[in-house]
């Protein structure tokens, strides 16, 4: 997996890109959070959308992050999700946990 962080009005839009495994993706991701909570940065947008595929690990690396946001009063969103990994996020009710978006401009204007 990579990723890469943009700004956009406010909100820091995080796209992921490949297979999400959790592991040393997860410890990088978990680097860049805080990275932005000491910039005061709590707002984010995970684009899942150039997501091929995603694992258990993969999921606790996101539930990790927005537990992260959410400590510290901000909040973390997912946008563009495949059919295939919103059905696990479904699968597993962490739609319950998550806000997901269709689009990243929508996630990023519900804040």
């Amino acid at each position: 997996m990579k990723f890469t962080t943009k700004e956009n009005a406010g909100v820091t839009v995080i796209t992921l890109e490949g297979n999400v495994l959790g592991g040393p993706d997860a410890t990088e991701l978990n680097n860049t959070l805080h990275e932005l909570i000491d910039a005061k940065k709590k707002k984010v947008v995970v684009d899942l959308k150039a997501v091929s595929s995603m694992n258990s690990s993969g999921l606790g690396m996101l539930i990790g992050g927005v537990t992260t946001m959410r400590n510290v009063k901000g909040d973390l969103k997912l946008a563009c999700a495949s059919d295939k990994i919103l059905k696990l996020l479904e699968v597993t009710k962490l739609l319950s946990v998550f806000e997901h978006f269709d689009t990243v401009k929508k996630a990023a204007a519900s804040y």
